[in-house]
């Protein structure tokens, strides 16, 4: 049984990485949605909201299993029997960050490969930061999110 892991801050969620999420469910017998728990970064969204926004918009997947996870990817991964970690490219400007990432977990669990999937070109631009910045600024998210994470992006606008 093939089980990857698919790591993120997913603050929010966006079409982009749920494009990620179906090609990597297509591909592996479990994926887990692994939610960073980072204490140094500011997020938007608590940890519980962003596991019930993804929760909320991944039920059709019977193979995709949510979590979250503070410290290294790596020891997640072990600690859940992954063999590989998913991480999405978007542009090439990803590609030398996640590059080092991938070498250096490469480094530390030699039996965890990375595997990078590039989400539909529809998706390239598109990141949490620049969902955030647009709803702040009364943008349209409506096509770069599913309709529960909007309500909650508009939601936690307007407190």
């Amino acid at each position: 049984m093939k089980v990857a892991v698919y790591p993120g801050s997913f603050d929010p969620i966006t079409n982009g990485h749920l494009d990620v999420l179906k090609r990597a469910a297509s591909l592996f017998n479990i994926v887990y949605i692994a939610v960073a728990r980072n204490l140094q970064k500011s997020t938007m969204f608590t940890t519980e909201e962003r596991l019930e926004m993804i929760r909320g918009c991944t039920t059709q997947y019977e193979n995709v299993r949510l979590d979250s996870f503070d410290g290294l990817v790596v020891d997640y991964a072990r600690q859940v029997g992954a063999e590989v970690i998913i991480r999405g490219l978007r542009a090439l400007s990803d590609f030398d960050y996640e590059f080092q990432m991938a070498l250096m977990n490469r480094h530390l669990e030699k039996k965890i490969d990375t595997v990078f999937l590039m989400p539909h070109e529809d998706y390239t631009f598109l990141s949490s930061s620049v969902v955030r910045e647009l709803v702040k600024f009364g943008g349209d998210i409506s096509g770069f999110v599913p309709t529960n994470v909007e309500a909650a992006l508009l939601k936690k606008i307007r407190r």
